[in-house]
C-alpha cells in the first residue's frame, strides 16, 4: 500500500506564492510518476503538472506553465509543488498522486486516468 501525504495549502493572496508537499513513507517516490492535480467546486480535476521518475524534467499544463515548479528531494522522500503569481482561478483542492512509470511519450501524465493512488487533497484559496 502506497501512502504519501500532501500539505501545505491555505490562503493565499492574489500574487502570492505556496508551495505544497508530497511526503511518501514505506516507498520511494523516485521509482514512480507523480502528478499534481487540483479540482475545484462543480469542476473536473485537472492535471496541473507531472514528473516522470525517467525524465529529467517536469510536464506543467498551460494554464499553470511558467508559473509552477515541480522538484524531488530524494533524500526526504518529497515532491514540491511551487506555484508564483496565483490567480483566483488557482483555487481548489490540490492532489499528489502516484503511477508507475509509462513507456509513453508526450502529456500522458497530465491525465487522471494512469493514476491508481490518490492523496487526501489540500486546500488552497487564492483570494484577497
Amino acid at each position: 500500500q502506497l501512502q504519501f501525504v500532501e500539505s501545505g495549502g491555505g490562503l493565499v493572496q492574489p500574487g502570492g506564492f505556496l508551495r505544497l508537499s508530497c511526503v511518501g513513507s514505506g516507498f520511494t517516490l523516485d521509482a514512480y510518476t507523480i502528478g499534481w492535480f487540483r479540482q475545484a467546486p462543480g469542476k473536473e480535476r485537472e492535471g496541473v503538472g507531472c514528473f516522470e521518475s525517467r525524465k529529467v524534467s517536469p510536464e506543467y499544463s498551460p494554464s499553470v506553465k511558467g508559473r509552477a515548479t515541480i522538484s524531488r528531494d530524494s533524500a526526504k522522500n518529497t515532491v514540491y509543488l511551487q506555484m508564483n503569481g496565483l490567480i483566483p482561478e488557482d483555487t481548489g483542492t490540490y492532489y499528489c498522486a502516484v503511477a508507475p512509470n509509462r513507456q509513453m511519450f508526450g502529456t500522458w501524465c497530465l491525465s487522471t486516468q494512469y493514476y491508481q493512488y490518490w492523496g487526501q487533497g489540500t486546500q488552497v484559496t487564492v483570494s484577497s
